[in-house]
C-alpha cells in the first residue's frame, strides 16, 4: 500500500504501460483543442485556460490567507517562519501550505473542465483525484539563487520511465516578477539524445542545465497547467514587491478501486481533514482544518474522484 500512496505525493505516478506522450487517442477531446494536445506530447505541459470559475478561485484565496493567519492587505504578515520543515529541502520556505481537504479545494477538483481535461491527458474516464495542497509564496526578502531550482521529481534512471502527471491551478496572476512554475521543454522533447551525451553517473533527480534554457510559465487566476513528471521543472522565486503568488495542486491519476488500503485511507483523509501520511506533506501541527471546518460535501462526480464509489 506504501508504494501506491505515494500518488497523493507529487508525482502522480501510474501502473500503466504507455508513456502518456505516446498515448493513441481513443476517446474524442473534451478539454483540450488538437493544438494543445500537440504541445502536451511534445513539450511536456498544457495550459487549461479559466478551468474553474472566478468565484472558486476568490473563495479559495480568502480560505488560504485564513488558513495561514496572514493578511492579504499587510504584507508584515506575510513572513512568519514555515510550521514544519520539509524534509524535501528544496521545498523549506517556498511557501507550501498544508491543507488538503476543505470545501474550497474540492470545488476545484471537482469541477468538470478539470476533470475533463485530465480525461483528455489519460485518455480514460475513471480517475481518481489527488490529496494535495496549495502555496502562498510572498516576494523574496533574502537573496539567494536568483533563478530557483530545476528538478524532476521522478528517478529518471529507471528503466522503464516512471509514467505521471501534475498539475498546478494558479490563483493569482503568475508572470516572471511573481515567479512561479518554470520548466525546460526542450529537455523533455529530446530527453533520449540529451541522455547519450551524459556521463553515466549523472544525477537522475537534477538535470546538468548546460546549454539548456529555462522557460517561466505565465498564467492568470484560474489556468491549469497539466505537466508530465518526465518535464524537468522547478519554482522561480518571487521577485515582485507586493505580490503573493498562490495555487492550488491538482492531478488526477487512473483510479485502484479494488486496492482497498488505498481507497480507505483516502476516504479517511477526506472524512477526517487529514493529510497524507508522506515524507513529502508534513502537516499542520495545528490541525487547523480539523477542528475549523467540516468535512466537504462531494458531488457525484467527486464521490467516484474520491474512491467512495466506483466508476
Amino acid at each position: 500500500m506504501q508504494q501506491s500512496l505515494k500518488r497523493d505525493a507529487h508525482p502522480t505516478t501510474s501502473t500503466t504501460a504507455t508513456q502518456l506522450k505516446d498515448i493513441k487517442k481513443t476517446l474524442p477531446l473534451r478539454v483540450l483543442s488538437e493544438a494543445d494536445w500537440q504541445h502536451w506530447i511534445t513539450k511536456g505541459y498544457v495550459i487549461v485556460r479559466q478551468a474553474v470559475p472566478a468565484a472558486n478561485v476568490e473563495r479559495l484565496v480568502e480560505v488560504l490567507w485564513r488558513f495561514d493567519e496572514k493578511d492579504p492587505n499587510d504584507a508584515s504578515t506575510w513572513y512568519a517562519p514555515q510550521r514544519r520543515e520539509h524534509k524535501m529541502k528544496e521545498l523549506n520556505n517556498t511557501g507550501m501550505l498544508e491543507i488538503y481537504n476543505h470545501q474550497a479545494l474540492w470545488d476545484n477538483r471537482m469541477e468538470p473542465r478539470v476533470y475533463g481535461a485530465f480525461v483528455d491527458i489519460w485518455d480514460r474516464e475513471d480517475l481518481w483525484v489527488t490529496i494535495d495542497r496549495a502555496n502562498l509564496n510572498p516576494p523574496r526578502k533574502v537573496k539567494g539563487n536568483p533563478n530557483g531550482f530545476i528538478h524532476w521529481d521522478v528517478d529518471t534512471s529507471i528503466r522503464p520511465l516512471p509514467i505521471g502527471v501534475q498539475g498546478v491551478l494558479s490563483l493569482k496572476k503568475q508572470d516572471g516578477d511573481v515567479g512561479g512554475f518554470q520548466c525546460v521543454p526542450e529537455l523533455f522533447q529530446h530527453f533520449e539524445e540529451w541522455e547519450k551525451t551524459q556521463p553515466a553517473d549523472r544525477d537522475p533527480m537534477h538535470p546538468d542545465m548546460t546549454g539548456l534554457a529555462i522557460v517561466n510559465i505565465d498564467m492568470e487566476p484560474g489556468d491549469l497547467m497539466i505537466f508530465n513528471s518526465l518535464l524537468a521543472h522547478g519554482v522561480r522565486p518571487n521577485h515582485s514587491t507586493d505580490r503573493a503568488r498562490m495555487a492550488q495542486y491538482i492531478s488526477m491519476h487512473p483510479a485502484e478501486y479494488d486496492d482497498v488500503g488505498e481507497r480507505e485511507e483516502r476516504i479517511r483523509l477526506w472524512r477526517e481533514r487529514d493529510h497524507p501520511k508522506r515524507d513529502a506533506f508534513p502537516g499542520d501541527p495545528r490541525e487547523w482544518e480539523r477542528y475549523n471546518t467540516a468535512t466537504a460535501e462531494l458531488s457525484p462526480l467527486g464521490g467516484k474522484l474520491l474512491g467512495l464509489e466506483r466508476w
